[in-house]
């Protein structure tokens, strides 16, 4: 008699286990249809993410006037630390400041302030805006030169011609993160919880077909439908909304491969899920303990440098926080793999992590 095979049985558990989550509505609403509901509605937002008027000073800037000292203070002006002649470039580039401030006192000629704005031509309008606040503060170090600022302050903007940073660049690697987190999770937890009360799982133990074979066809059933859904988001947003994919194909296998790694260690917090679960009805509260946090403070609508600065450390612990990193670096940057290692490093850790701690809870009966 023939050994019993077990890919074949791997290939249709796999098959069963797609049917079975393409035919559930919820499967769909949550990993479909509601980040598609964000994209939409951000998309059809359009211009460049938020309105803060976030400036930066250049590395030889002349802090020590009035000048500075009354821009410094002025609450419209949102001052972002930020070293380097290359780091300052790239965050114009990615519209995390509006300019780039650089001051020179001349104590003998006139005019007395030489100033200049380095930004992107999509921010023009916070650029000219800065331009107004500086004019306002050099007009009110003394009041009596209203007729005449032009010889106290000579105002230079340059408005450099780069992609613009737009809201869809930011949301859709918020969104699609979101999407693989909540359907890995809430997807692999209520499955194998049903499996087991349902007592599917030990119909199985009789049957030759080995353990790691169930839970390896559920994990590619699960990984087919999630990496379907990130192709249909990311197409939507490519084709609806000027989603920029930097490289093309390129780019989408990359972000691809980053959503397989999310898949895989979001799936691990499933099997946590679903072991620690005592009833159905208790999944919900467990899976939304992991999955809000992250929703809310792992960068899915705004950056995480918008909250205050004792929040953003557990931020930049959550796994999500990595995932969106990597997609929006991969997608409108061009970042390789090696210039994310440190994101895929602690997915990888992360992954370790829930992995061990799933084993240790998941239950078979």
């Amino acid at each position: 008699m023939s050994s019993y095979n077990n890919f074949r049985a791997l290939k249709a558990l796999t098959k069963a286990s797609l049917q079975s989550i393409t035919k559930s509505p919820s499967a769909v609403v949550f990993s479909i249809a509601f980040p598609l509901v964000f994209i939409i509605a951000f998309g059809f937002l359009g211009g460049s993410k938020g309105f803060s008027v976030k400036l930066a000073k250049s590395a030889h800037c002349d802090t020590n006037n009035a000048l500075y000292k009354v821009l410094e203070q002025n609450p419209a002006i949102k001052w972002v630390n930020i070293s380097g002649e290359d780091a300052l470039q790239k965050a114009i580039k990615n519209a995390e400041i509006a300019a780039v401030l650089d001051i020179q006192v001349q104590k003998i000629l006139k005019p007395a302030f030489k100033i200049e704005l380095k930004g992107a031509e999509s921010q023009a309008d916070k650029l000219y805006q800065l331009r107004s606040i500086i004019n306002e503060a050099v007009q009110g170090l003394n009041p009596e030169i209203a007729q005449k600022i032009a010889d106290q302050a000579t105002v230079t903007v340059t408005a450099t011609k780069m992609r613009e940073f737009k809201t869809i660049d930011f949301i859709l690697p918020g969104q699609l993160g979101f999407s693989l987190l909540a359907g890995s999770i809430f997807g692999t937890a209520f499955i194998f919880f049903n499996m087991r009360q349902t007592l599917v799982l030990k119909r199985f133990f009789a049957t030759p077909v080995r353990r790691e074979v169930i839970v390896l066809s559920e994990g590619i059933a699960r990984m087919v439908f999630q990496i379907i859904t990130a192709i249909v988001i990311i197409a939507v947003g490519y084709w609806a909304f000027d989603y920029h994919l930097i490289h093309g194909w390129l780019t989408v296998f990359q972000m691809i491969f980053f959503c397989v790694i999310g898949v895989m260690v979001f799936m691990g917090f499933g099997f946590a899920v679903s072991g620690l679960a005592k009833s159905e009805s208790s999944i919900p509260p467990l899976a939304n303990m992991i999955t809000m946090p992250q929703f809310l403070l792992a960068g899915t609508f705004f950056s995480i440098d918008n909250f205050p600065k004792w929040l953003q450390p557990l931020c930049r612990i959550m796994p999500l926080t990595y995932l969106n990193n990597a997609l929006r670096k991969t997608a409108f940057e061009g970042a390789g793999l090696w210039d994310l290692r440190v994101d895929i490093l602690v997915l990888l850790i992360w992954g370790i992590v829930v992995y061990v701690f799933a084993a240790r809870v998941f239950k078979w009966e």
